[in-house]
């Protein structure tokens, strides 16, 4: 149910650095009997609060021959239960004054209800019917079936660019499931069986596969109780959910390949093979993607769109995965711009890097962009609830929220160098875009 604008801007969602506070943030956690994994932050400035479910299932989790499973979840599970009538899971929440919604990654699948504070207990009963007795039957299947695929046509086929995740990922992947899309596959999700759909529900959806994160205006002791009464008795469905174990084997060479789109301008795309989340590394090269594109000041704007005029806009970024993932860099060429020659000034400033330490200046502005965006994510309920909830899912810590920054705070600039020596390899995937003749 993710809305997105672009494909720009759908890159942007699934990344960015981990999100912390400069302030402690407390919090509460336990497991009920059934596995579930609970955490609780209070915060009475506002009368909101946020109630948030995070279930430990993405597209990796897949059966390949049934691909897309875990995003059309996303979307079938606001058909309504055995209590709530088709179409009015998400009635409940507006008619309450609040906000619903969910998204779904590579990893995992996350639901949020952002709520007046009053009505907590409203989105923990919404929440324990989704996980409980949600209703999968082919009436549903079929309703959002068409859901997805016009979806997909807005979002993929008929977006400029709309492929890259896509194209990118495929090539950079062999055998791991990262190279599917998320969307995944209409073909599968029109052979699948509604016995194929519930199987996935009882498989994935057990409250030993979640994790509960509530922040915002509550009362702790009253909020035990109230999850006590809605989530203590329901039973676990799966007790060894399925967790992929594929190592992806280095790429050998360089895979270079030409698109071509519905576009006007020429696209020049890199990727690069990076390690996952939450490992020195993976700090290093985030603050290397940082330096290189984050904000006007970044190299990538200064030199190829301001002094050299290559590119209408140059970004990189590491996607935040649970295995081993990549980094991609997307630039679209100014006009009359050859794809080859934007394409050598991207290796050209990063090349800069793997020569020459940045100036103490430069990496102390970085270090002041990292600060800030730890501040700012975190600058809302529904924000720390998430964020709580991946540290959990994600590394099995989740006091990372107080201590991550520190983490990447650690990093020097030979860190960075060595990063962009390591991982920005001719042992890449470089796609062009061009325009369909």
């Amino acid at each position: 149910m993710l809305k997105h604008t672009s494909v720009i801007a759908a890159l942007l969602l699934i990344v960015g650095i981990a999100s912390a506070q400069m302030n402690q943030i407390e919090f509460v956690e336990y497991d009920l009997d059934n596995g579930l994994h609970v955490i609780l932050h209070q915060d009475k400035s506002t009368p909101i609060v946020a109630v948030t479910m995070m279930y430990h299932v993405g597209s990796k989790n897949e059966n390949p021959d049934r691909t897309g499973f875990a995003h059309f979840f996303e979307h079938l599970l606001f058909e309504g239960s055995e209590n709530i009538d088709r179409g009015d899971f998400s009635k409940y929440v507006e008619n309450a004054g609040g906000i619903i919604n969910a998204n779904t990654s590579n990893d995992r699948t996350f639901y949020y209800e952002l709520l007046p504070s009053n009505q907590l207990e409203l989105g923990l009963w919404l929440e324990s019917e989704r996980m409980l007795h949600a209703r999968v039957d082919i009436e549903g299947v079929e309703t959002q079936r068409e859901v997805v695929k016009e979806e997909r046509r807005q979002r993929v086929d008929n977006q400029p660019y709309g492929s890259i995740l896509e194209e990118s990922l495929s090539r950079s992947f062999t055998t791991h499931p990262y190279k599917w899309p998320v969307i995944g596959s209409m073909d599968h999700l029109d052979a699948a069986t509604e016995e194929d759909y519930k199987t996935f529900y009882n498989n994935f959806y057990t409250p030993n596969n979640a994790v509960l994160s509530i922040a915002g205006d509550m009362d702790v002791e009253q909020t035990k109780q109230l999850i006590n009464k809605y989530f203590a008795t329901i039973p676990i469905k799966n007790p060894n959910v399925f967790r992929p174990n594929i190592v992806e084997p280095p790429l050998a060479r360089e895979i270079r390949d030409t698109v071509f789109d519905n576009i006007q301008l020429p696209g020049v795309v890199l990727v690069n093979r990076i390690p996952e989340q939450g490992t020195e590394d993976f700090y290093a090269v985030s603050m290397l993607n940082t330096l290189l594109s984050t904000g006007e000041s970044s190299r990538f704007h200064k030199a190829l769109v301001d002094k050299e005029q290559k590119a209408m806009f140059v970004f990189s970024l590491p996607l935040p995965t649970e295995d081993p993932g990549v980094a991609i860099t997307f630039s679209i060429a100014n006009m009359g711009v050859d794809p080859n020659d934007l394409e050598k000034g991207i290796h050209a400033e990063v090349d800069k890097v793997k020569t020459e330490l940045i100036t103490e200046s430069e990496f102390q502005k970085l270090r002041n962009q990292i600060e800030n965006n730890f501040v700012s994510g975190n600058s809302t309920v529904a924000g720390i609830a998430e964020s709580l909830a991946n540290y959990h899912m994600y590394l099995g810590d989740t006091n990372l929220i107080n201590t991550e920054l520190n983490k990447y705070l650690a990093v020097t600039r030979e860190d960075i160098q060595e990063a962009a020596q390591k991982y920005y390899t001719d042992k890449r995937v470089v796609l062009h875009y061009l325009p369909k003749q």
